[in-house]
């Protein structure tokens, strides 16, 4: 697509972009620096939404605790991010809507209370006028499809008020999907799972299929008329949790023009942490079963959280880009709602990977893809798909 190249180009996302080099990282070069700051910097999952209810916590403040807050978001580069609109996968039904609409609404409370620095964005478009104003683009993705609530209208109202991506499942099944976490019900999509896959075509919602289970990604892969994203998933081959996705996932979603988002957090990145978060869920569950007084038990209990370096998140990429070519990774860490990895221990750290890709021998036009323009490709063409289809039958 001709027009989205240009759309997309170096030369215009460099005009638009910021003049502060500003960084906290003593070991990022000025190439690095130049580099990361002229780019589009993009995260397809930050969960700094539920701080936003919090009681007296200023968003334009920055914290000693947590991930992200407006400084610590310009001083690592972040110009383009997903809030994710989340909550558990057991709360369901009504209230789920309803809550999903306070989500929804503490978003465009934070844009409009800072409108000279952020501009809420539904298209491509309105991101390259963000970005033209020197404004973050804010977008919302929602994690988790049991918040439409079983109806193809509720999903329409939240595609209006600018929800641009769906998470099908969160560690839950849904009544159409089935989720990572959760035993197999449905053996994938139910019927009504891939109605709702054709109405995000045609809503022009990017269909997610991080936390679905492996034979959910097939159906929803085979059903999709767009290319899929998986907002914030690693490489299985590098570290085995669940949430992870295979090589062969990995090619099939970049062979139909998809991008797998590297998240940062530490049990999807490496097996220790994993290993750890396994043994965790024993612990717990003998604990739950009256077997606390174990020794052995209690052991494991008291051990400390394998640590993890932050350069593991550049080897995830590079098997991504091994397996799917560099034109199908993006970034989408998952700050503010699991643990990061020593290193990257908020945004302000971003530079880093901008660095480490550079080192490993990155050309600076796909540092860009992996930044930002990967997935705004992939925007483009969901809402391309959008544009000529047909809307699915009636509810």
């Amino acid at each position: 697509m001709k027009e989205l190249v240009l759309l997309i180009s170096i030369s215009t996302w460099v005009a638009a972009s910021p003049q502060s080099l500003a960084s906290n990282e003593d070991d990022v070069s000025r190439r690095s620096r130049r580099l990361h700051f002229s780019s589009i910097v993009l995260d397809t999952h930050v969960d700094t939404t539920l701080r936003l209810r919090e009681p007296d916590w200023d968003f334009a403040k920055t914290h000693g605790d947590g991930h992200a807050d407006l400084p610590r978001i310009k001083e690592g580069g972040l110009n383009t991010v997903f809030f994710s609109i989340f909550m558990p996968g057991t709360v369901t039904g009504d209230k789920a809507v309803h809550d999903s609409f306070d989500r929804i609404a503490s978003i465009y409370k934070l844009v409009e209370e800072l409108s000279d620095e952020m501009s809420l964005c539904t298209t491509l478009e309105e991101i390259q006028k963000a970005r033209s104003e020197g404004k973050i683009a804010v977008l919302m993705g929602m994690e988790g499809g049991h918040m439409i609530n079983n109806s193809l209208s509720v999903l329409g109202m939240y595609a209006r008020l600018g929800i641009r991506y769906l998470t099908l499942t969160h560690s839950v099944n849904t009544e159409w999907a089935d989720s990572s976490n959760d035993e197999p019900q449905f053996a994938g999509l139910t019927v009504f799972g891939r109605r709702i896959v054709k109405r995000l075509n045609h809503l022009g919602i990017m269909v997610d299929v991080s936390h679905v289970s492996d034979k959910t990604f097939w159906d929803t892969l085979e059903t999709s008329e767009a290319p899929l994203i998986a907002s914030h998933s690693s490489c299985r081959a590098l570290s085995p949790h669940r949430r992870n996705m295979s090589d062969e996932m990995i090619s099939a979603l970049a062979a139909k023009g998809g991008v797998i988002q590297i998240t940062f957090v530490d049990q999807f990145l490496d097996n220790l942490p994993f290993q750890a978060w396994e043994k965790s869920k024993l612990v717990k569950k003998a604990s739950e079963q009256g077997n606390a007084g174990n020794p052995d038990l209690h052991q494991d209990q008291s051990e400390e959280r394998p640590k993890v370096g932050w350069e593991r998140i550049l080897d995830h990429i590079d098997h991504a880009v091994k397996v799917a070519g560099v034109d199908h990774v993006g970034l989408g860490s998952d700050f503010d709602g699991a643990t990061m990895p020593q290193g990257m221990d908020d945004v302000s750290h971003l530079p880093r990977i901008t660095e480490g890709l550079l080192r490993r021998g990155y050309s600076e036009d796909d540092v860009r893809k992996i930044l930002g323009e990967n997935t705004l490709r992939l925007m483009g063409e969901v809402e391309e798909v959008s544009r000529h289809s047909n809307p699915s039958s009636p509810e």
